[in-house]
């Protein structure tokens, strides 16, 4: 009794200083809130109507989407360990990708009716941007494990909840999206945070000895790296540069053509380039012929995979896996042709397609495309939150 007094009190308070200052839409006086709470309704009351009464709806293929996350099959591995905690416990679970959709999410009977009226349901959108201050929404931002309880929420339809949200990162460290648990605030208990924790250090696991299987992944759109078993290869950006060219070129290429697309005009001897190459061979297990430049075996690569979805019109699939330019610190001749071939490649797709979707998240990794950010305004619907974010990014790109 006494534990729920306390959270009735803490409540009620937090209840009061919601209603001093998120209508007039900024702090009034001395404040008891915790900085990144109020750090985050002043940016979430930007975008956000706290008046809202559920979250909108992610309008892409969401079962599509879980069926190919790398979340899919730890989650599933652990199912009996989140009916326990869900059903057993009364709370309702969830599991977003990086964007903040959530992808599943399971309850017991009680909790998953309270969680479809907010739309806290596969599809849901939970982002700052979209949801304003919640507990997904600053372990998103926060890559940090996060606490919102009853009306630290900026959105009054969540004021009966209390959410616990831990992130979930992959091998590389990357966040792959977030696990989060609610119930309502008079549940509210301090070991459930322990069990998010536990439970998202279970998936890790898992999601990271599944990773680790032998074998070599080229990553090169927005950053460059090399992975071998599941762990990261040494190279000069040089190295990077000519695997990429050669992913990209499984045909290959003869010493001539090769020596061109990565020095140019540039005067370096011939030697210089065969040194290059037999440092690969020993760098990626000798898989690369000599009489033509070629790959023994495909080399799995992120560009790669865009190119492959471009060819197949598969719009969603490449603006998913569109990162960022190829190796966007070289200036190597063909690495500087492909780059362009790409960009020109998924911004024509995306300035092609009828999904807002799309263009917001290639804008992503544009900021600098008002064709892009202007297209995503044209095709978001009057009262769509994300109109300001297409918005924003718009006003910043007219006036860099």
């Amino acid at each position: 009794m006494a534990q729920r007094r306390s959270l009735a009190q803490q409540r009620a308070a937090l209840e009061q200083e919601w209603s001093r200052w998120v209508p007039a839409g900024t702090p009034q006086g001395d404040s008891a809130l915790r900085s990144e709470v109020a750090q985050s309704w002043l940016r979430s009351l930007r975008t956000v109507d706290p008046a809202c009464d559920h979250a909108p709806h992610d309008e892409a293929d969401v079962a599509a989407r879980w069926a190919r996350s790398p979340l899919r099959t730890p989650v599933s591995e652990l199912t009996d360990q989140l009916r326990g905690v869900t059903e057993d416990a009364g709370y309702v679970a969830a599991i977003t990708d990086e964007s903040g959709t959530i992808l599943w999410s399971h309850g017991g009977p009680v909790m998953r009716r309270r969680a479809e009226q907010v739309n806290f349901a596969p599809g849901g959108r939970w982002d700052e941007a979209h949801m304003g201050t919640n507990a997904l929404s600053l372990a998103l931002r926060t890559e940090r494990p996060h606490t919102v309880f009853s009306a630290e929420h900026l959105v009054a339809a969540l004021h009966g909840w209390v959410c616990y949200c831990a992130p979930i990162r992959g091998a590389d460290g990357h966040q792959l999206g977030v696990l989060d648990l609610s119930t309502t605030w008079d549940r509210a208990h301090p070991l459930a945070m322990a069990t998010a924790r536990t439970l998202v250090s279970a998936i890790e696991t898992k999601l990271h000895h599944r990773m680790a299987t032998p074998g070599v992944r080229l990553t090169c759109l927005g950053t460059g790296r090399l992975t071998r078993d599941g762990a990261p290869v040494r190279l000069r950006p040089r190295h990077l540069e000519i695997l990429a060219l050669l992913a990209l070129e499984p045909e290959g290429y003869t010493h001539e053509r090769l020596h061109f697309a990565v020095y140019g005009d540039r005067p370096v001897g011939a030697s210089t380039l065969k040194s290059e190459m037999s440092y690969l061979r020993r760098a990626t297990g000798g898989d690369i012929t000599s009489r033509v430049y070629q790959l023994v075996s495909p080399l799995p690569c992120d560009a790669v995979d865009v190119l492959a979805a471009l060819e197949a019109g598969d719009t969603a699939t490449a603006v998913e896996l569109y990162r960022g330019p190829l190796l966007p610190d070289s200036d190597t001749p063909g690495i500087v042709r492909w780059r362009e071939y790409l960009e020109v490649g998924v911004r024509t797709a995306v300035l092609s397609s009828v999904s807002a979707e799309h263009a917001l998240r290639y804008g992503e990794h544009a900021p600098h495309d008002i064709e892009v950010h202007e297209h995503a305004l044209r095709l978001l619907p009057a009262g769509d939150g994300r109109r300001a974010l297409a918005a924003a990014r718009l006003h910043s790109a007219l006036h860099d």
